[in-house]
């Protein structure tokens, strides 16, 4: 079969690296701009990870506004569409991001705070996407950390408490009251919390240069 038969798109839902919007649970630790430096960092990772992974086309879905430095920056990093995520909720915005994709073998949707995803993983997701409806990785704080559909169903998206721990059971409720077959793979983490930055620091040191950089200038 043909790439562009198979091929599977992925789009990443980004704030701005924006002081005082990016990360602002965690801006009482690092302060604003250090948790903008941390987003900035997530954000080139993840788009990297998503271009290495070699899927099908790779989407920026922006907020606020897709003419930041940061996401026109971002086209330099390979090839990739800037879109501006429309003024719904989390659930709207995804599936708002699926809708738009026509690639055949459907979309995986990611967001940057996940960076234990790897081009393997991605591509692993794909593959299970080729049998399955639905794939979900599931967070280990309750969540998800991707969701990719062969078809856009809003159902999915919707009766949702998204930023709590009963977003990857409820969301089961969902997929299972919508008819739609799913695979699961293992579990991965986010940064949401202090303890998570620590465990990021842990495994990518290089991470507290920029963001003790950026504190500096506070």
């Amino acid at each position: 079969m043909s790439r562009v038969m198979t091929e599977c798109a992925i789009a990443i839902l980004a704030k701005a690296p924006i002081p005082g919007l990016a990360k602002t649970r965690l801006i009482p630790h690092l302060g604003a701009d250090g948790a903008a430096a941390l987003q900035r960092w997530l954000l080139h990772r993840t788009l990297a990870t998503a271009l290495a992974a070699d899927l099908g086309p790779v989407t920026l879905w922006c907020a606020p506004e897709t003419d930041h430095p940061d996401f026109v920056a971002c086209q330099a990093l390979g090839p990739v569409r800037l879109c501006r995520q429309p003024d719904v909720d989390l659930g709207g915005r995804m599936h708002a991001a699926v809708a738009a994709s026509s690639s055949p073998a459907g979309t995986l949707v990611i967001g940057t705070d996940c960076p234990a995803l790897t081009p393997d993983i991605l591509r692993e997701a794909a593959v299970a996407l080729r049998e399955h409806d639905t794939v979900v990785i599931p967070a280990e704080d309750g969540g998800y950390v991707l969701i990719g559909q062969r078809q856009p169903v809003y159902a999915v998206f919707q009766h949702v408490d998204w930023s709590t721990d009963k977003v990857m059971a409820q969301t089961r409720r969902q997929l299972e009251a919508a008819g739609l077959t799913w695979q699961e793979l293992a579990r991965l983490w986010d940064v949401d919390r202090f303890e998570d930055v620590e465990r990021l620091l842990r495994l990518f040191p290089d991470v507290a240069a920029v963001v003790l950089s950026a504190r500096g200038g506070e």
